[in-house]
């Protein structure tokens, strides 16, 4: 057992079996290389770690010290990091980008056999393409389709008149509730909950009615779902996620939440109900948004904003105090209290200072 993982966490030449020229890889990522082009790498590694064998990536300046002494058989540099390169280098113009594409020609990620478990549960009037992997324990419920090349893994849950598209795969113990359709080469992590109820309820003296949710959920293609992140279903029309967009773990979507092409949002990030955000957005770590708002295309918000109001000009958003120490932060608080009466006060001098 120890042995394995030593060869798990250490030598990923034995762990990977693809093995690429530089030349090839200089071809495939379209780099420009320098060294020797014979030389063989079968593995991805950090400059600091990396040993002879494997390829490593430079797309911080923070790191540069790093490269001085790297071991990696090759690195994936920008031009101005040539001659600070002691082995062999692909050039580039943007080292990370090519960075996440090189990475999967080393991935070694199983991959599902199309197949379907004996143990899976399929309603007779579901439609499974012939080339569809479903894994041990999958249930999948009347009137859902599931097109060619998808992956179902073990435990999922398709509820009825759900579609998942071509080309996408869920992970473990994926809840898909009924009529959640999410289109092609997605991927959806472990946990997520597509389609569960909105928070909607009516209050009558005190005691709360729920309201019947009557929309389901649309995600587009080329969407990326971290672990346990959950999508309410609309309240009355749809939950709309469109085309490329990425979330990370545990983010909250409420019912009717709209998010345009291309935005990406971190890890613990609420974003409450009805409330519309545009495309090419990038919203940070534990974000809070309010409902019913609209905010535009091109919107940046850092870590831990609360965001109370729409926002209507792209640019960067950000909300909260910066980090102090504690005895200096209760000091600032007290005084933040005290704003409004120093306001007032203010205020009341600059008009005696006029009649003067």
């Amino acid at each position: 057992m120890r042995d394995k993982v030593n060869l798990l966490m250490n030598d990923q030449k034995v762990a990977s079996s693809k093995r690429w020229t530089l030349k090839d890889l200089a071809k495939t990522l379209d780099a420009k290389l320098v060294g020797e082009a014979d030389q063989t790498v079968a593995g991805f590694a950090t400059l600091e770690h990396a040993m002879p064998g494997q390829i490593s990536f430079l797309a911080n300046a923070s790191f540069e010290s790093q490269l001085a002494k790297t071991q990696a058989t090759a690195v994936i540099i920008h031009p101005r990091h040539t001659d600070m390169c002691p082995v062999s280098a692909l050039i580039v113009d943007n080292p990370y980008l090519t960075y996440a594409k090189a990475s999967h020609l080393f991935d070694v990620s199983p991959v599902a056999p199309a197949v379907i478990h004996p143990s899976a549960v399929i309603h007779p009037q579901a439609i499974v393409a012939a080339n569809v992997a479903v894994g041990a324990n999958v249930i999948i419920e009347e009137d859902v389709e599931i097109a060619a090349g998808a992956v179902i893994g073990p435990g999922c849950v398709v509820g009825a008149n759900s579609v998942v598209g071509a080309n996408t795969r869920l992970h473990a113990n994926v809840t898909l509730y009924h009529r959640v359709i999410i289109g092609e080469n997605c991927i959806v992590h472990s946990g997520v909950v597509l389609g569960g109820d909105g928070f909607g309820f009516a209050n009558e003296d005190g005691k709360w009615q729920k309201i019947a949710q009557l929309g389901g959920v649309t995600i587009g293609n080329f969407v990326d779902i971290g672990a346990n992140t959950t999508i309410d279903r609309g309240a009355i029309e749809n939950t709309l996620i469109g085309d490329h967009v990425i979330l990370d773990n545990q983010i909250q979507i409420a019912h009717n939440v709209e998010i345009g092409e291309g935005t990406a949002i971190a890890g613990c990030t609420g974003i409450a109900g009805s409330t519309k955000i545009g495309k090419y957005c990038t919203i940070a770590g534990a974000v809070g948004i309010a409902g019913h708002l609209q905010i535009c295309d091109g919107v940046h918000i850092t870590m831990r904003s609360a965001i109370t109001r729409s926002i209507t000009e792209s640019g960067s958003y950000s909300s909260g105090t910066a980090m102090s120490r504690t005895q200096e932060w209760r000091k600032n608080a007290a005084r933040f209290r005290q704003l409004d009466g120093i306001v007032k006060r203010i205020r009341t001098l600059e008009r005696a200072l006029k009649k003067l």
